[in-house]
Formats: C-alpha cells, sequence, structure tokens
C-alpha cells in the first residue's frame, strides 16, 4: 500500500455530514476530524447528522462543553434522534470530534465506589443497562479508571438520562471525580454503562 493510499484510508476513518436544519436540510458539510466551533463555518447551529465512519460525541456548545451526545454509525434526522432517551434535550449542537480509541472488541473499565480511584472497585467488559442490577450497589460512581477503549454513561438504568463519554485517550483514562465526567456533570449518578460502537 502506497503512503498517500494509507493515509486515504486513516482520513475515511471518521466521516459525519452535518446540515443546518433538521431532516437533512439546509447548508451541509463533511468533516474527517474535529470542529471546535460550527459557527467559525459560517453555520448557526447543527439540526441533523448523518454519521458514515467512526463513534463520534457532539457538545451544546462550542469548544466541546456542555450536554455530551454520542453519535455511532448512523442518521440523526433531529434532536430526538441524537437526544435518544435522554432526561436533557437540545435541539442543536455547535462542536463535535471523533472517539478514536473506540475499540468494541477490547474495552475494560473500573468503577469506584470512592472518589479519586479509592474503595471497593468492579472490573467490567461488557454493557451493562443496570449497574444495580449487576452488584453495583449504589446510584452513584464516584470515580472511573478507563482501561482500554472507550465508554458512555448513563444518568439512569436503560441507557438513559445523561451521557458522560469516558475514553482511554482522555485524561489518561482516569477520572477522579465527577467533575471530570464532562463540564455539564452535576453529580456521580451512573446507572447504566456501555461500549462505544466502532
Amino acid at each position: 500500500m502506497t503512503q498517500r493510499e494509507q493515509m486515504d484510508q486513516r482520513r475515511g476513518q471518521w466521516r459525519i455530514t452535518v446540515w443546518e436544519e433538521e431532516n437533512f436540510q439546509g447548508k451541509r458539510c463533511e468533516f474527517m476530524m474535529e470542529c471546535p466551533n460550527i459557527l467559525d463555518r459560517d453555520f448557526q447551529k447543527i439540526r441533523s447528522i448523518k454519521v458514515d465512519n467512526g463513534p463520534w460525541v457532539a457538545y451544546e456548545y462550542p469548544e466541546f462543553q456542555g450536554q455530551q451526545f454520542i453519535l455511532e454509525k448512523g442518521d440523526y434526522p433531529c434532536y430526538q434522534a441524537w437526544s435518544g432517551n435522554s432526561s436533557y434535550r437540545t435541539e442543536h449542537l455547535l462542536s463535535f470530534r471523533p472517539i478514536k480509541c473506540a475499540n468494541h472488541s477490547d474495552s475494560k473499565i473500573t468503577l469506584y465506589d470512592c472518589q479519586d480511584m479509592m474503595g471497593r472497585k468492579f472490573e467490567m467488559c461488557d454493557d451493562y443497562p443496570s449497574l444495580q442490577a449487576m452488584g453495583w450497589c449504589s446510584k452513584e460512581v464516584p470515580s472511573i479508571k478507563v482501561n482500554s477503549g472507550a465508554w458512555v454513561g448513563y444518568q439512569f438504568p436503560g441507557y438513559r438520562g445523561y451521557q458522560y463519554i469516558f475514553e482511554r485517550d482522555r485524561r489518561q483514562g482516569e477520572f477522579r471525580n465527577y467533575n471530570e465526567f464532562g463540564t455539564q456533570a452535576h453529580s456521580n449518578q451512573i446507572q447504566s454503562i456501555r461500549r462505544i460502537q466502532h
């Protein structure tokens, strides 16, 4: 494989197309790398999305701030599609980036019942729609260590509520307290968790 073919293959690993209006209408733009502020591209907002390759995380504000929304391969014609069962809905997104360390077949995460990765721990390598059903004794997860891959934690059982993205290549995989879960994190309540699909 030539060097150019290798570069083309890497570039195609992440591809997302965004539209300014719902149902894939209005101004559109394709990206293969992060976009810290869609306003810099003369967009007012993002209202629909198509993910061709790779998992992405989108944010309600510029510079990867605010509520996080996981975007895996597929079509998102309106905000209900990316909000899913979230108790928090935003009708538009303003920044997004690829999740480069996602590896569904090789993902491992450790949950701790105290901050700073202390106390009782539970290692997992599978999806859990209810942490309490699998034996976690609390609605809260004070700290997390991502050993490999990328995960999305949800505020409520059944993959509902606020979403928190946990990646091995961010913060060296260490989330020592809920303030490090994301800029929108108001508590350490996580009741379901799953591996991010790639």
